[in-house]
């Protein structure tokens, strides 16, 4: 009864619009966990591919071989400037930093293939290869994989640190192998980015686990995600499968943000989720 008591304790002053939009988050976490939202499944491939739109002229996509070959060769170039010419940019870089900051991001590089992360100022961690993405390594925590909205992370005895196990989660060290690709061709880097992805999707299914309990990681990964399907569009290791299945979690990931946004919780910090 006190927690209960305690909860409702909270709801004082707040407004008549943040009660309707907490109310609906509720509810929505109350679906995804008893099986009955679609917002917790992928959507299957013909879902999917009824909502691309196809260009005027242009047959509409239905296979995931299509929909990457679409990515290929799309013209005009939809992403930041610098991919539109990668040789350009290559050389821009080399310019204004220099052989010696080429050098020590291709060492990041080479670290992270071994499994070797250096994270929120800790050195050297390991997460096992391919990740343990539920693994907080310093105090040797497992967070576990239940719906997201059954844990609680702030516990220590829970998740550990959990911002450990999200900073590796967000993925932005795929910029990295990106770069470094970018700079050497060299495919170690493509590959290590593919076996994480597809890792990373089979050990997080939708909704089930820390990684998708806040929505600011939640965005972060997306971004991540973005920036290395750009680095990486043109490697073999980018396979049809691999990006068709990468593009369904991801809208999984933009609707999981439309729907859980952090409009009220840390409202100012977090403003990409």
């Amino acid at each position: 009864m006190s927690t209960v008591l305690k909860k409702l304790g909270k709801l004082r002053g707040r407004s008549l619009a943040e009660l309707r939009q907490r109310g609906a988050q509720f509810l929505a976490a109350r679906e995804e966990r008893f099986g009955v939202s679609s917002r917790a499944r992928l959507p299957s491939d013909v879902e999917f591919f009824k909502m691309l739109e196809t260009p005027r002229g242009e047959h509409a996509i239905t296979s995931a071989e299509a929909l990457l070959d679409h990515f290929r060769t799309r013209t005009p170039h939809r992403f930041f400037a610098a991919f539109a010419d990668p040789q350009e940019t290559r050389a821009e870089l080399r310019r204004r930093f220099g052989a010696s900051s080429r050098d020590a991001l291709i060492e990041r590089a080479r670290r992270i293939t071994e499994g070797h992360f250096d994270l929120l100022g800790l050195r050297d961690l390991s997460f096992g290869n391919p990740p343990d993405w539920h693994l907080e390594p310093v105090a040797n925590k497992r967070a576990p994989l239940v719906h997201w909205s059954r844990i609680n992370y702030l516990d220590a005895e829970v998740a550990g640190d959990k911002k450990i196990t999200w900073e590796l989660n967000r993925h932005q060290y795929f910029a990295t192998l990106g770069r470094a690709y970018w700079h050497t061709g060299d495919e170690r880097y493509a590959e290590t980015f593919a076996a994480h992805l597809e890792s990373w999707m089979k050990e997080n299914p939708p909704k089930l686990g820390i990684n998708w309990a806040s929505s600011l990681e939640v965005s972060f990964r997306a971004i991540s995600w973005l920036w290395a399907l750009h680095f990486f569009k043109e490697s073999a290791h980018l396979a049809p499968a691999l990006y068709s299945r990468a593009l369904k979690f991801l809208y999984l990931h933009a609707t999981h943000l439309e729907t859980y946004l952090s409009i009220y919780f840390s409202p100012n910090t977090h403003l990409t989720g």
